[in-house]
């Protein structure tokens, strides 16, 4: 009867043998696959990957690679691309069910196109005549482009459980548990280190490997600069007087020295106001041109909507404008509170769909200042699709130009203004 322990033996060959597979296969990925360690753990359901280590039952493990020997490889490769991706640490999706499916999707999509032999499962078949029927909704099969259409375009329960099944190879942590890990995990950063190496290396050897665009588009997805959002609205805040105690201002000596010397009767009493930087003054234009509708601007308006409302930097009282403009300004809506972005947000409803002008809103907004109904605007945010007509002239704040996509054909962004895609600050 085999014991444990040479079970245990066992799946670490098998696991050392993908381990070499894959480094003489694909060498640009030999840096990023040393720092994956194997952890063996009777009792563990699925395949846990936590960062650093795959954690896997040698049990489980064995069987697998006894049904289709190729197993072992596949899920190694699997998980391997998920850190090099930065699937789990992609903490700003926030439909987790989705992205676990749309990131096994993307991955797969990315080991078929190598066409590495070694890999091969019976699934395969099935697995490519899913991938080339998404195809036709999205051209790149990245995840955060198969996330996006889900979100848009929903998914019925049955593909929900078909895909899940046939796409996935280990069990997903909850992304909120890679937040605060301990210093032996790799982290967000460290991964993100590994994938450009990997990026720079698969470039020098793009001639010769199989599937390379696919890979690059993907590791180009997961790369990229994203925005913090919070931090771009923070250039908005200007100093105001807020009604709050002051602790900064406050003598605790004085007014400790009234309240002994002199019946309880402080001699200074702390300020009930404070000078910091918030954000009171500014408007959002949203461009309700035939191109730029619907979920779009819905997931435009919940998105700033949520960050405005947990942000530290909002004043209690505002005066932020949502202008919608297509060749015209259509309708301004002015929120004077924190109280009303909610209501606001359920209650939004889009008018327009003409052609796309930017330059009525910027004379808009040099009308409300004329009319004293903005006084210290420090910026705009203008959620478009990008294809109107810009100003010539720099406006006296900050503004940006938010696109929910990027495109290559679209005009660029004059150098006075910011380009953010939405894509980026989900």
């Amino acid at each position: 009867m085999t014991d444990e322990r040479t079970i245990t033996e066992y799946a670490g060959r098998v696991l050392s043998l993908a381990r070499d597979t894959i480094t003489v296969r694909l060498r640009f990925f030999d840096t990023a696959l040393s720092k994956v360690g194997f952890r063996s753990v009777t009792g563990t359901r699925g395949y846990v990957f936590d960062g650093k280590s795959l954690i896997y039952d040698p049990y489980v493990l064995l069987a697998d690679y006894m049904e289709e020997s190729a197993y072992v490889l596949r899920l190694l490769l699997h998980i391997l691309l998920h850190g090099i991706l930065l699937h789990p640490y992609r903490f700003d999706k926030t439909e987790e069910k989705y992205w676990n499916i749309a990131t096994d999707i993307a991955v797969e999509n990315m080991i078929l196109s190598m066409d590495i032999p070694e890999s091969a499962l019976l699934r395969d078949g099935e697995e490519r005549i899913i991938l080339n029927r998404l195809a036709k909704w999205v051209p790149v099969l990245t995840a955060e482009a198969i996330y996006r259409e889900f979100m848009v375009g929903g998914i019925s329960k049955d593909s929900e459980e078909k895909y899940a099944k046939l796409f996935a190879f280990d069990t997903h942590r909850p992304r909120i548990s890679y937040k605060d890990e301990p210093r032996e995990i790799l982290t967000g950063e460290d991964w993100k280190k590994l994938a450009e190496r990997v990026k720079a290396e698969l470039k020098s050897f793009s001639k010769d490997i199989t599937g390379s665009e696919t890979i690059l588009a993907n590791l180009k997805e997961s790369t990229k600069k994203r925005y913090d959002y919070d931090a771009i609205l923070s250039r908005f805040a200007i100093m105001s007087e807020e009604i709050r105690v002051n602790p900064d201002e406050f003598d605790y000596i004085y007014y400790m020295y009234g309240l002994s010397n002199y019946g309880n009767m402080p001699l200074i009493e702390p300020l009930e106001y404070a000078e910091e930087k918030r954000i009171r003054d500014f408007v959002i234009a949203i461009d309700t041109s035939a191109s730029v509708r619907g979920n779009k601007v819905e997931g435009f308006l919940e998105r700033t909507y949520d960050i405005l409302s947990k942000s530290v930097s909002l004043s209690e009282k505002l005066n932020i404008h949502i202008v919608q403009c297509d060749a015209r300004v259509t309708s301004d809506t002015v929120i004077e509170s924190k109280n009303e972005l909610k209501e606001v947000s359920k209650n939004f409803h889009i008018r327009g769909y003409g052609a796309t002008d930017y330059r009525p809103v910027f004379a808009y907004v040099d009308e409300l200042k004329r009319d004293n109904k903005i006084h210290n605007l420090k910026g705009l945010i203008y959620f478009t699709d990008g294809y109107g007509i810009y100003p010539e002239s720099p406006p006296d704040y900050d503004t940006l130009f938010v696109f929910d996509s990027e495109d290559e054909y679209r005009m660029p962004v004059p150098g006075w203004a910011i380009k953010v895609v939405m894509e980026d600050t989900e």
